[in-house]
């Protein structure tokens, strides 16, 4: 006769419990154990609780390979799902093997924990096409039908819910839409965030929004202009340092340039049956001896032309004021969808599917990067539907739906593996110096900590380069990511190596980088005027010839605002976990556990360090303080 001890632990999350029957059968390669009840004196599986258990078997199974776990229902239960963490199996040779879950099992539910395939997730994902040219996603159309173990709990929906209704309530309690475009020049209103409000016009924090804002992604430093931006040194002259010029300030690395040529030619939606104005435009930035990043020229359409000035800081305020405005309309369109939808949260998805169809849940990788990715399905398969639909508030831009999708699918093309890796991104756009750029200087202290925590794992399950190319489950995932994601298109790099890179690349994108184009959307697009989606008016082609109710007609209205504006914050700043959490326990090896220890530590000192720093700033950087960033893209 053998004995296994079996140690099961429930979920201590809120209706992690079941009171119904849970019954296990044992694998292993000298055969198997009968299907046994799990079942002590009184209550087996209330939330939180380990229960330990003894099945006997007539001989040993040999290896053990594999642990089915079935949920039958209790007379007149009316529970449906448990919450399985994990179940520890001691062999009568003493072994202890972990066979972690970390899942909802629904009643009637079969659960096979083994060296496979895992929970069957290849069989249940399957790839679908949202549009072409875009990363693909899952096959789900509703969140109620992903997985129990990847949908939100039904406590975090009640918290989603219950922070939905009260800041809607603020809301409308602060008056703030009613008041929204209440004498624009004399801000006295009770506009969150308050700064934004007071600043907007500056052209030092219009500059500083271009590093520090939502969307630090776009600008890079020009060595020399573009021949369709024909800016004279007669134009910018009594913007530069007394005695410079243009030429010398560009070889000096103090001009940058934004450029959204990627936008020209998109088609924007119809707006009450006349199509509405998109500027695909441009605009030159100098960092002044005071080290502020400020506008010095604007074109607004990529060809010019007499209808197409260059509108300089010297103009008419409200000329100035509108130029600004376009460039920061276009800039919103480009930060919602491509810099925040389509590089964090789309391709987190593809990153998220291809690891449940390809790892086992007992592969080391999965262990590490599944905390990364316990949301994101859920968010997003809600969020096609309320934000980027074909009704959602996004396609209420001035792109609307289809200039949307054709804008990512532009992006998408031209994205490169090193784009996506911090610090080749940062060195590509020639920014390795410019001062005052927290985004750069949390970023890459953020990328390293992770970097090095993901080497310390690799290289502990991977004694060398050549383990890492037969491990086919790995394999298998980076091929997916690069069919799935990236569309096969080869110009976009080589994801096969290194290793750790990729998977550092992987796991910043889905916490940090999301963090970077999401946190801040209330603190810089609540006060419209400072970025809107969507813009009425043409912008002007001759100077002189606007006023502040040009400006006014321009924006959007109490109800497009109330669309555009509303629906994406309610959850935005709701911290589900934060970066570096595993309350998971899936590693059953010390060095690991210590690796992730230590990782935290890690983040800790940064959270301190971002903290002392924040404190002496006027405008604090909070974005990648990775107490304030979530594990997972999950908001």
């Amino acid at each position: 006769m053998a004995e296994y001890n079996l140690e099961v632990t429930t979920g201590d999350m809120q209706y992690a419990g079941t009171w119904d029957h849970i019954y296990v059968t044992l694998f292993g390669t000298e055969g198997q154990s009968e299907r046994t009840e799990l079942d002590n004196f009184g209550p087996d599986f209330t939330t939180g609780t380990v229960r330990t258990y003894t099945l006997k078997t007539s001989l040993s199974l040999g290896k053990l390979l594999l642990v089915k776990v079935e949920k039958d229902p209790f007379l007149f239960s009316q529970d449906d799902e448990w919450y399985f963490s994990k179940i520890v199996v001691t062999t009568p040779e003493g072994d202890a093997i972990l066979f972690p879950c970390y899942r909802w099992i629904s009643r009637g539910e079969l659960v096979a924990l083994r060296g496979g395939k895992g929970l069957n997730f290849l069989c249940f994902f399957r790839w679908r096409i949202m549009a072409e040219g875009l990363p693909h996603i899952n096959h789900c159309d509703n969140a109620s039908e992903l997985p129990a173990e990847i949908r939100f709990s039904k406590t975090k929906t009640t918290e989603i819910d219950d922070t939905k209704r009260r800041m809607w309530l603020n809301y409308h309690d602060h008056h703030v839409v009613s008041n929204l475009f209440k004498n624009i020049l004399d801000i006295s209103i009770a506009i969150l965030p308050e700064y934004v409000a007071k600043h907007w016009k500056e052209d030092d924090f219009y500059g500083s929004q271009f590093l520090n804002a939502v969307n630090p992604n776009v600008i890079k430093r020009c060595s020399e202009l573009p021949p369709n931006f024909p800016v004279t040194e007669e134009m910018v002259k009594l913007f530069l340092e007394e005695g410079s010029s243009l030429q010398k300030e560009m070889e000096k690395g103090n001009i940058f340039l934004y450029d959204q040529k990627k936008m020209d030619g998109i088609p924007p939606r119809a707006y009450n049956g006349e199509p509405l104005t998109v500027t695909a435009g441009l605009c030159l930035f100098y960092r002044n001896p005071e080290n502020k990043l400020m506008p010095i020229a604007i074109q607004l359409h990529q060809q010019p032309s007499e209808q197409n000035p260059i509108f300089l800081p010297s103009d008419p305020e409200t000329d100035w004021l509108l130029a600004k405005m376009f460039i920061k309309n276009a800039d919103s369109m480009d930060h919602q969808a491509v810099h925040h939808l389509m590089n964090t949260h789309f391709l987190a998805e593809v990153y998220t599917v291809a690891a449940l169809r390809s790892f086992p849940v007992i592969h080391p990788l999965y262990k590490m990067l599944f905390p990364h990715f316990r949301y994101t399905l859920h968010i997003n398969t809600v969020g096609r539907k309320s934000l980027i639909g074909p009704d959602g508030a996004f396609s209420k831009s001035s792109l609307g739906y289809d200039g949307l999708k054709e804008l990512m699918r532009r992006a998408l093309s031209k994205t490169t593996y090193s784009s996506l890796c911090l610090p080749e991104n940062i060195r590509g756009r020639g920014l390795e110096s410019i001062p005052n750029f927290y985004y750069r200087d949390d970023g890459l202290k953020l990328w390293n900590i992770v970097n090095s925590f993901v080497k310390a794992v690799v290289e502990y399950y991977y004694a060398s380069d050549s383990e890492v190319y037969k491990d086919t489950e790995l394999q298998e995932w980076i091929s997916e990511i690069f069919t799935h994601g990236f569309l096969g298109n080869k110009a976009s790099g080589n994801y096969q190596e290194p290793c750790s890179e990729f998977i550092t690349m992987v796991i910043f994108t889905v916490t940090a980088q999301h963090a970077a184009v999401n946190s801040g959307q209330f603190d810089y697009y609540s006060w419209v005027p400072n970025g809107s989606l969507l813009l009425h008016k043409s912008p002007p082609t001759t100077k002189g010839q606007s006023n502040m109710n040009t400006i006014l007609e321009t924006l959007p209205d109490v109800g497009e605002t109330v669309i555009n504006y509303g629906l994406p914050w309610p959850h935005l700043n709701m911290l589900h976990v934060p970066m570096g959490i595993y309350p998971e326990e899936r590693f059953d090896e010390p060095a690991p556990k210590q690796m992730i220890k230590e990782f935290q530590a890690e983040l800790s000192y940064l959270s301190e360090e971002i903290t002392t720093r924040n404190s002496q700033l006027e405008v604090p950087y909070t974005y990648l303080n990775p107490a304030e960033i979530e594990n997972s893209v999950a908001i």
